[in-house]
């Protein structure tokens, strides 16, 4: 192909000259400067992996088959794959396509005077309907399709990130679930004791029918618990299951023991919150509008002429042993412009679209940071006092033992009603399973901290 290398030249110079894109800028955060509450002072920064969140190391184990395993993470990680084609694809267009090809026809004339067979072969390199990307458009289109592939990864990022913590969170209740699960049947197995021994007293007299009937009201009580208990521990496990995508071995579950699974990362105190502006999914809103706003320089572009080249080049012979001789060359370049003069407003109305889209952006990565923001704040303010909670929740569980304890002590010695023993029972066991659901509480507020942070900052 021997095409003047003027017209190489001033196609590589023109493409791409004129960019119609606005010039981006990122917008202000409509949120606070400051968080509204305390910062938690943690074991550790938030800027770690998720490895290091988590002290049990059945725990980390458990969310590592997680991410190997869960379907819809799976489903995230395509996505990107599948976004990073469709980015090659477009990137292509800004490149001119080279095909070879080959021809060959016989044909037979036939005339009053005469009549022959013909033939004609020729082979050639071709470029076809190259467009040169003078505004931008074949540029713009390109970099859209980039910034949706980098809004994807960081959605793959999000969904790897709220995984780790649902998964956490629902080993966890598992772990309070079979707590409660054993509080309720020691509790069962004990008020079935004091009601035998009711039943024994009544029978001598020693008791009223009241006194009986409440006493045997608490043990089907804990026989529901324990029975709902158990059912909640089978669907915790089921739960955990759909998250990890397989079923987990026993050595990879809970126990009883008090839950201390997590360390606590810090927040330093009056954090900005722009940086909040590294959470995957605020990452994932900003590069989606910066989608909209190449896609504006796509639509202008459109208002504008559009230069396409096709060109081939190659030998032509009318004999297929002449194909390479002297002589045999030959060549075609057909240049087209294209200028929109009427459309009925189609590219006004494409163009009017795209900077909708934009704006439509813009408030969706305004509210991404707002939500973001409330979702730290609230964080903080479970954390600022949960720890009072769980102190001032162990004296409570710890005085009403004292006074189960104290109330049996006097019963036995004819001092108190049997009623007051069971409100005393009622009231410990009440206690009990408020400790363990609030040491659950903590525990996940440690994850929810975490998540809400994006995984982690450095300030």
């Amino acid at each position: 192909m021997r095409l003047s290398p003027l017209y190489l030249l001033c196609a590589l110079a023109l493409t791409g000259c004129v960019n119609l894109a606005p010039d981006y800028q990122q917008p202000a955060a409509p949120v606070a400067e400051q968080w509204p509450t305390y910062a938690s002072s943690g074991q550790q920064s938030a800027d770690i992996a998720w490895q290091s969140l988590f002290v049990d190391t059945r725990l980390r184990e458990t969310v590592a088959l997680a991410l190997a395993n869960n379907r819809d993470l799976r489903v995230a990680a395509l996505n990107v794959e599948y976004q990073r084609a469709q980015y090659r694809i477009q990137r292509a267009e800004l490149f001119p396509a080279v095909s070879a090809t080959a021809d060959g026809s016989r044909q037979r004339s036939v005339s009053s005077s005469s009549s022959g067979v013909s033939s004609q072969y020729s082979v050639g390199l071709g470029v076809s309907s190259y467009e040169l990307d003078l505004f931008g458009r074949l540029g713009n289109l390109k970099d859209a399709a980039l910034e949706d592939y980098l809004a994807l990864e960081q959605t793959r990022r999000s969904t790897q990130l709220s995984l780790v913590a649902e998964v956490a969170t629902a080993w966890m209740t598992l772990a309070a679930d079979q707590q409660l699960l054993a509080l309720a049947n020691d509790t069962y197995a004990s008020q079935q004791k004091t009601y035998a021994l009711v039943q024994q007293s009544h029978a001598l007299g020693g008791e009223s029918g009241l006194s009986l009937a409440q006493a045997r009201s608490t043990v089907e009580s804990a026989r529901a618990d324990a029975a709902n208990y158990a059912s909640q521990v089978e669907q915790d496990r089921n739960a955990l299951e759909l998250l990890v995508g397989q079923r987990l071995a026993d050595k990879l579950l809970p126990d009883t023991a008090k839950l201390d699974t997590t360390v606590l990362v810090g927040v330093p105190a009056g954090l900005p919150s722009s940086l909040l502006q590294r959470r995957p999914d605020v990452l994932a809103a900003e590069h989606t509008l910066k989608a909209a706003n190449a896609d504006i320089g796509a639509a202008r572009a459109a208002f504008f002429p559009s230069v396409t080249l096709t060109a081939t080049g190659g030998s032509a012979s009318g004999e297929l042993s002449g194909l390479f001789k002297s002589g045999s060359k030959a060549w075609s370049f057909a240049p087209s412009i294209n200028l929109p003069i009427f459309n009925a407003g189609s590219n006004r109305a494409s163009l009017d679209a795209a900077k909708v889209t934009r704006e439509i952006e813009v408030a969706t990565y305004e509210k991404t940071l707002q939500t973001a923001f409330s979702e730290v704040a609230d964080a903080l303010s479970v954390r600022a006092h949960i720890n009072e909670r769980l102190d001032a929740q162990r004296n409570l569980t710890e005085a009403t033992d004292k006074a189960y304890a104290l109330s049996s002590a006097l019963y036995k010695q004819g001092s108190e009603s049997f009623l007051e023993v069971l409100d005393a029972q009622r009231s410990l066991y009440s206690a009990q399973q408020s400790l363990i659901s609030l040491e659950l509480a903590e525990q996940v507020n440690r994850v929810t901290l975490y998540k809400t942070l994006g995984g982690g900052w450095q300030g």
